[in-house]
This record gives structure tokens, sequence and C-alpha cells, in this order.
């Protein structure tokens, strides 16, 4: 997890950039269940924060089943629910299935090829999620 990076003078707040890092990477399959994330001391020392802000971070990524934190073992990305193995059960709640994944890749190297940055691309992605809300 040496990629976090998060920046202090965003409106976001430091701890949900954490998480909404983590839970994409998860979401990506980066990150895949039993993978260890970092401990919140080293975590916090790496980005220059403080523990209090990673700990809230992965409160937050436990309540939402993504993690699952552990006293001998740390925080690691939690493995899916007994009912997700069932055969043609779906995946996790938030879990998206491969092709979305995939569509995700797509997309992002051909808004690099276009020579979009993050922020316009993520511009094209909230007006296109905007245009398909359902009244």
């Amino acid at each position: 997890m040496s990629d976090l990076v998060v920046s202090l003078a965003s409106p976001v707040p430091v701890y949900e950039q954490i998480r909404s890092q983590v839970a994409a990477a998860v979401a990506v399959g980066t990150l895949v269940p039993g993978d260890r994330l970092p401990a919140s001391r080293d975590l916090a020392r790496d980005l220059g924060i403080a523990v209090g802000t990673v700990q809230r971070a992965y409160r937050e990524l436990e309540a939402a089943g993504v993690v699952v934190s552990r006293r001998r073992t740390g925080t690691v990305v939690a493995p899916p629910s007994p009912t997700d193995a069932a055969p043609g059960a779906r995946a996790a709640p938030g879990t998206p299935p491969e092709e979305i994944v995939t569509g995700a890749y797509t997309l992002v190297a051909a808004s690099r090829d276009a020579g979009l940055d993050d922020d316009a691309l993520l511009d094209v992605v909230r007006g296109a999620l905007a245009a398909h809300r359902t009244p």
C-alpha cells in the first residue's frame, strides 16, 4: 500500500481519502482477500498524518466489510462471505463484475491517450452517472 497518496489541502478529509483508495484497490483486485494493510502507525508515519486518522479509515473500511482487523494479524482484506461462495451467488454488494473493472481500465487508458487528466476523466464519469440516475 505504498501507493496511497493524501492531500492535506484537499477538501476531502484525509481518512476518507485513505478509505476510498483502499476500497478502490480492493474493487479492482489490486488488493485481494488476505492482503495485509500496513499497521496504522507505519502508514501514519509514511503519510505524515496522525495515527487516529488512519485508524478511522480502517474502522470505516471494517464497518463496510472491506477489511477485517485482528490483534495478531493486523488489518487484512476481508475474505468473501460464505454466501458469496455458494454456487450461483452474486458478488458481495459493491463488488463490481469483472467486465466493469475491465471497462474502467479501458476508459482510463483511452482518457490517457486523449490527454485527459484525472479531474477531467472524473468529470466525464460524474456526468455519465448524472445522466443515468433514475428519478
